[in-house]
């Protein structure tokens, strides 16, 4: 299979600090693939090293063809790299048609190929209508869009995105998902890096975790999910909030029954408000668990991706 990114033993100090350290990884074209890891991890950094934004410290990393390390071949890379920036840095005082014409000829499209490019791009993120509205003027999801358009304007081989819903309501993501799907029908490559993990698992053929410079985990979501942790999940809350006002009420474990609740588990995991029992036979346990407590709140669910970051990152700040 063609590997659109490659890397053998990719590392990055920032001096003392070891922000990559010596990383293996493939990506292989037409697909989603996902940088996932608490703040600090280096996903950041990897990913910058990929769009050429940072110089490779040590180790291999080949891009559309390209060695990387020692940047002799940035141009060429950077021709065929499209960028989502998490922040918006698109020129707030130009219309949304005005961004993407003045972006493509960067890409050295001529006057006429810029406008026809703008057109095009402006119907695919669903802002045909808005192109001469100045990007002041635009709503925090629209913007998203112009720069998902901005990035495609050089039709490039591979699109990186940096955290492209951030503080977006919930349909404002759930569009945005919907024209990411739409590239990757058109056989484009992504790079994704995401603190929501379930955009990560709807799109992502596959991923890694990052923790601490390394990556601790890798492969497609489903498989991550079967290797880490059971099918379901049943929390059961001890602090409920009453229908009215009133003050919330606790629901008091005995040592009996929470030696019982550890036992039906395949992984227990207790929190101050509520436990958490990692199953795989989930209507048995939830049966049980209402009759241990019947005065405390119990929900079955599916495991999600989540719970399989949070058991290999941990759920501390400072872990």
């Amino acid at each position: 299979m063609e590997h659109v990114v490659k890397s053998a033993g990719l590392r990055k100090n920032y001096g003392d600090f070891v922000a990559v350290d010596g990383i293996d990884f493939e990506i292989p074209r037409g697909v989603c693939f996902g940088f996932l890891g608490p703040n600090g991890a280096g996903k950041t950094t990897t990913m910058r090293m990929i769009y050429r934004a940072s110089p490779v410290g040590s180790g291999s990393l080949m891009i559309l063809g390209h060695e990387a390390a020692g940047g002799r071949n940035d141009r060429k890379i950077k021709q065929k790299i499209g960028v989502v920036p998490q922040e918006d840095n698109l020129d707030q005082e130009l219309s949304v048609r005005e961004n993407l014409e003045v972006f493509a000829r960067f890409y050295g499209l001529s006057g006429r190929q810029a406008k026809a490019r703008a057109v095009e791009l402006l119907e695919f993120v669903h802002l045909s209508e808005r192109a001469d509205s100045k990007v002041l003027e635009l709503s925090g999801g629209m913007k998203r869009r112009v720069l998902i358009a901005r990035g495609l304007v050089g039709e490039p081989e591979l699109v990186v995105l940096d955290e492209p819903t951030t503080g977006l309501d919930p349909q404002a993501r759930i569009n945005l998902w919907d024209r990411m799907r739409d590239l990757k029908r058109k056989e484009a490559t992504l790079i994704l890096t995401t603190h929501y993990m379930d955009e990560a698992e709807q799109l992502c053929d596959t991923l890694v975790i990052m923790d601490n410079g390394k990556i601790v985990a890798q492969g497609r979501p489903r498989d991550l999910i079967k290797q880490h942790v059971s099918s379901h999940v049943v929390e059961i809350a001890l602090t409920a909030r009453p229908a009215k006002a009133g003050p919330e009420t606790s629901t008091t474990v005995s040592n009996g029954s929470l030696a019982e609740l550890q036992s039906l588990a395949q992984r227990f995991e207790q929190h101050h408000d509520r436990l958490l029992l990692y199953v795989d036979n989930g209507e048995e346990v939830v049966t049980r668990a209402a009759q241990l407590l019947p005065d405390a709140e119990t929900l079955l669910r599916r495991s999600t991706l989540e719970d399989v970051f949070l058991r290999i990152t941990g759920r501390g700040l400072g872990e």
